[in-house]
C-alpha cells in the first residue's frame, strides 16, 4: 500500500476527487474545482459535520469565531475506527432522546431547503476551509441511516398566515375607503354649507331691495308684469238713447278691482279715418266697434263687450236681492206730486225700479258727470250683492235672458263678475273716472294716473304730431256735402270727426280753431276744403276735435 495513498479512497461518503499530484508533505493535490479538504495539525484529514447526515437546517450556524468544532480528531490507524458523529444503526430501537428530536423537528418553520438531488454544503472551520464527510474504514458497508422517512412528518397544513394577510388587506382597503368617503363628505358638508350661506346672504339682500322698492311705489306692482282682465260695459236707456260706459278691471297681481267711468265726451277714432266721440260710437259703432275703438286709444286689452240695457240692469238687481246706495240727490216720481223714488241720504235700499232711475236720473243744470257717477254706485252695489261662486253668478247672469256678445260669452261674464264681487266684499273695489279735457281728448294727468297705473296702457293721441282732428258740422243744407268734406280731409291727412247736421243752413263756412297752436292747421284745412282765409278764426268749437269747420252755402262739394 502506497504511504500516499488516500486513506478515504474506500468512502462511500467522501466525494469522489481527482489527484493531480502531491505536495512537498506528501499530500494528494486536487483538482481546483473540486472541494477541498482540511486536516489537522496532524496532517489528517478532518471529517465533515454530522448534523449534514440528518438533514439540512438553514438556521444552523457555526460559531466560526470560537473555531469550535463539532468532531473529534480522527485517527486513521485505529482499530476500526468510528466517529463520534455517526449515527446509531438502523436496527437499533430509537434512543430516548429520538422523540425529542422529531417533536424540536415539528416546531422548526417551514422553509424551503435545498433540493434533494443537491448536496447539502459542508461545514466550514474558522479557516474557511471545508470540512470533509466521515467516511467508513476500508472494506466497510456504509452504515444505514438510524432513522426512517415515516418519522418524519411534515404534513402540508393550511396557511392561516396568508388569511390573516389577505384580513389585513381588506381591512386596510375598507380602512382607506372609510376614510377617503369622510373626506369626500367633509368636502360636500362644505359646499353645501357654503351654498346656504350664499342663498341666505341672496335672500337678504333681496328681501332688502323688495322692502325698499315696495315702499318706493306704494305697494303697486310694475305695470307690465300685472295681470289684468278688463270688459267694458255699456248701459243703455231704452228711451232717449243716451248711455253710460264703465270699464271693469280685474287686476290679479294687485288683487284689486276698478271701475273706470268714461265720459261719453271721450274723442275715438273711427274706421276708415274721422273721429267720433264714445257717446255717438256705443249708438252708431255698437259693442264691437266702440270696443276696438278704446282699444287703440287706450292701449288697454279689453277681452269683451257686456250691453246692458236698462231693462235688464232693473232685473239684475232684482235677481241679487236689491242693493244698498250712498245717494246724492232725490229723484222725483213719474208724475208731478208723487213721492221721490229715491230720497238722498246714506245706505239708501234700492229696488230694480228706483235703481234704474238713480243710475240714468241728470239733475237740471247738471253735467254729463253725474249721472256717470251714479251708475257707477249702483254698478258696486250690485257686485256687491253678487255671488262670489263662479257657477253661481253665471245662473245669475243665464237668469237675465240676454244675447250675448260674441267677444264675451255667458260663462265667462259670469266668472268675471264673481271675482269682481269677491272683491267687492273684501273692501279691494274702487271707482275712478277717466279725466278728458274740453277737446276729448287725454291728458298727461290722465296718461299718467289711470291709463297707465289701473289699465296698464298707453294713451295714443297725446303725440305731439298727430294728425289734428277737423270736426265738420253740415249747414249748407245738402246731405252729400258732408260726404265730400270727409273724403277731402282724409286725403289731405287730417282726422276727420262727424259733427252733425246744422237745423238751418248758413250762408258763409267758417274754420274754427280754439289753440293758437292750431292756427296754421287750421288756414290749410281751409284751403283742403276750398273755402277762403277769410272764413279762418279764432273761438270755441267743437270739444273733440282740434278743428270745428261750419260748411255753408259757399261750400263747392
Amino acid at each position: 500500500m502506497n504511504d500516499r495513498q488516500d486513506p478515504y479512497a474506500h468512502d462511500p461518503y467522501a466525494p469522489q476527487q481527482q489527484v493531480y499530484g502531491y505536495d512537498a508533505y506528501g499530500q494528494p493535490v486536487y483538482r481546483p474545482d473540486a472541494p477541498e479538504r482540511v486536516y489537522d495539525q496532524y496532517g489528517q484529514p478532518l471529517p465533515q459535520q454530522a448534523q449534514q447526515t440528518y438533514g439540512y437546517d438553514p438556521y444552523a450556524q457555526q460559531d466560526r469565531s470560537a473555531g469550535q468544532q463539532a468532531y473529534a480528531p480522527y485517527d486513521p490507524y485505529a482499530q476500526n475506527p468510528t466517529p463520534q458523529h455517526q449515527p446509531p444503526q438502523a436496527h437499533q430501537a430509537p434512543s430516548a432522546q429520538q422523540p425529542q428530536q422529531t417533536q424540536q423537528q415539528e416546531w422548526i418553520p417551514r422553509q424551503a431547503g435545498p433540493p434533494a438531488h443537491e448536496e447539502p454544503p459542508a461545514a466550514q472551520t474558522r479557516t474557511g476551509q471545508r470540512v470533509p464527510e466521515p467516511r467508513p474504514a476500508a472494506g466497510e458497508a456504509p452504515e444505514a441511516p438510524d432513522y426512517r422517512t415515516e418519522q418524519f412528518s411534515f404534513i402540508e397544513e393550511p396557511d392561516e398566515d396568508s388569511e390573516d394577510v389577505i384580513d389585513w388587506l381588506k381591512f386596510s382597503e375598507s380602512r382607506t375607503e372609510r376614510r377617503d368617503e369622510r373626506k369626500r363628505k367633509g368636502r360636500n358638508r362644505y359646499v353645501a354649507l357654503a351654498v346656504v350661506l350664499v342663498l341666505a346672504l341672496g335672500a337678504g339682500v333681496g328681501w332688502f331691495l323688495l322692502a325698499g322698492g315696495e315702499e318706493k311705489k306704494s305697494g303697486a306692482a310694475v305695470s307690465g308684469a300685472q295681470q289684468r282682465d278688463v270688459i267694458v260695459v255699456h248701459l243703455r236707456q231704452t228711451r232717449g238713447g243716451d248711455s253710460a260706459t264703465a270699464l271693469l278691471v280685474d287686476n290679479a297681481t294687485t288683487k284689486k278691482a276698478t271701475a273706470v267711468l268714461l265720459p261719453n265726451a271721450l274723442a275715438l277714432g273711427k274706421d276708415g279715418g274721422g273721429a267720433t266721440t264714445l257717446g255717438k260710437a256705443v249708438q252708431e259703432a255698437g259693442t264691437g266697434g266702440t270696443r276696438d275703438a278704446l282699444n287703440t286709444l287706450l292701449g288697454a286689452d279689453i277681452k269683451g263687450s257686456w250691453r246692458l240695457d236698462t231693462p235688464y240692469l232693473e232685473n239684475l238687481v232684482e235677481l241679487v236681492g236689491g242693493i244698498t246706495v250712498d245717494t246724492d240727490t232725490a229723484v222725483p216720481g213719474a208724475k208731478a206730486g208723487d213721492r221721490p223714488l229715491v230720497s238722498p241720504g246714506k245706505g239708501q235700499s234700492l229696488s230694480g225700479q228706483t235703481a234704474v232711475a238713480y243710475a240714468t236720473y241728470r239733475g237740471p243744470g247738471e253735467d254729463q258727470g253725474k249721472p256717470l257717477a251714479r251708475f257707477g254706485q249702483v254698478l258696486q252695489g250690485v257686485l256687491r250683492k253678487m255671488s262670489s261662486d263662479a257657477k253661481a253668478a253665471t245662473t245669475t247672469v243665464e237668469s237675465l235672458a240676454q244675447i250675448p256678445d260674441p267677444s264675451l260669452s255667458v260663462q265667462q261674464l259670469g266668472a268675471s263678475l264673481a271675482h269682481l264681487a269677491e272683491k267687492a266684499k273684501e273692501g279691494a273695489y274702487g271707482t275712478a273716472v277717466l279725466p278728458v279735457q274740453s277737446d276729448g281728448t287725454l291728458g298727461e294727468r290722465a296718461a299718467d294716473g289711470v291709463v297707465k297705473d289701473v289699465l296698464g296702457g298707453t294713451v295714443k293721441n297725446t303725440d305731439k304730431n298727430a294728425p289734428p282732428r277737423v270736426s265738420v258740422k253740415n249747414a249748407t243744407g245738402t246731405p252729400a256735402a258732408t260726404g265730400s268734406a270727409q273724403v277731402k280731409l282724409v286725403n289731405g291727412g287730417y282726422t276727420y270727426v262727424d259733427g252733425g247736421s246744422a237745423g238751418t243752413a248758413q250762408a258763409a263756412s267758417s274754420v274754427i280753431y280754439a289753440d293758437e297752436a292750431r292756427a296754421a292747421e287750421a288756414r290749410e284745412a281751409a284751403k283742403t276744403l276750398g273755402l277762403p282765409e277769410r272764413a279762418v278764426r279764432k273761438g270755441d268749437g267743437a270739444g273733440n276735435a282740434d278743428i270745428t269747420v261750419v260748411l255753408g252755402k259757399d261750400y263747392k262739394s
